[in-house]
């Protein structure tokens, strides 16, 4: 009951992460920038952290976390591509462009990008219901974490979905879905168990698809068109945002 109680608060945490988005919309870029620091800090400050202590903690090869990061990487950057190559070829099929099939602004990409932070944030709930299997505790400290990080993920959810072109009504159903996952994350530990190995393995192809996006997606899309010292220090603020998140949780 305690991690259902507490996993609501991490819906709360969520949807005003991506309220907040949406309400500043007109200002996505500086948005943009902050959330890609935010997005590469969670990468080096939490989620490699974490696949080092379960490395060591189970003795697995720590290259085999490495790997499925590079994996991680580079699927990202193929699916979008892909999306990217199979509209330029149907804008010059139909014999016109449409808006933001010449550049990064897919639908699509947002999408994909979406349902990965939705499936991580599952995995926390998935972490705060094992946290309480093991005792009040330990439960009570991974929530905290969670709640803690969990405004951000909304940001990086609604971020993603507006700087691809996708309309208000389909990000703010996203921003549901990854609010609502952390709960059904804590329900589904009534019922499964997730090995380390593969944790570790899921884990590392996390951080590849988050680093992807916020250097790959967000920076460039971010400084496209308003890139100022002012765009700079919010990326470096959310780098600090996270490391302080992270240190104190």
């Amino acid at each position: 009951m305690e991690a259902l109680i507490l996993s609501f608060f991490t819906f709360l945490s969520t949807l005003s992460g991506g309220l907040f988005s949406m309400k500043n919309r007109d200002r996505l870029h500086y948005i943009m920038s902050f959330t890609a620091g935010v997005l590469v800090a969670v990468c080096f400050f939490d989620i490699l952290p974490e696949v080092v202590s379960i490395s060591a903690n189970q003795h697995l090869p720590i290259v085999n976390a490495f790997i499925a990061l590079v994996i991680g990487f580079l699927a990202f950057h193929i699916l979008e591509k892909t999306i990217i190559i199979h509209h330029a070829h149907e804008g010059e099929y139909e014999k016109h462009q449409h808006d933001g099939q010449t550049d990064k602004h897919h639908t699509a990409v947002g999408l994909a990008g979406a349902l990965g932070l939705s499936f991580h944030s599952f995995l926390d709930g998935v972490g705060i219901g094992l946290g309480f299997h093991v005792n009040p505790h330990v439960g009570l400290l991974i929530a905290i974490a969670v709640i803690a990080h969990d405004f951000s993920d909304g940001l990086n959810t609604v971020t993603l979905m507006l700087s691809n072109k996708n309309t208000l009504k389909k990000s703010f159903f996203l921003l549901l879905l990854d609010a609502t996952t952390p709960i059904l994350g804590v329900l589904s530990t009534f019922l499964i168990s997730i090995p380390d190995s593969l944790l570790q393995l899921y884990l590392g192809f996390f951080a590849g698809f988050l680093l992807y996006i916020g250097a790959s997606d967000l920076l460039p899309e971010a400084h496209s068109k308003h890139s100022s010292y002012k765009m700079i220090g919010l990326t470096i603020l959310g780098v600090i945002f996270i490391f302080l998140v992270t240190r104190v949780a």
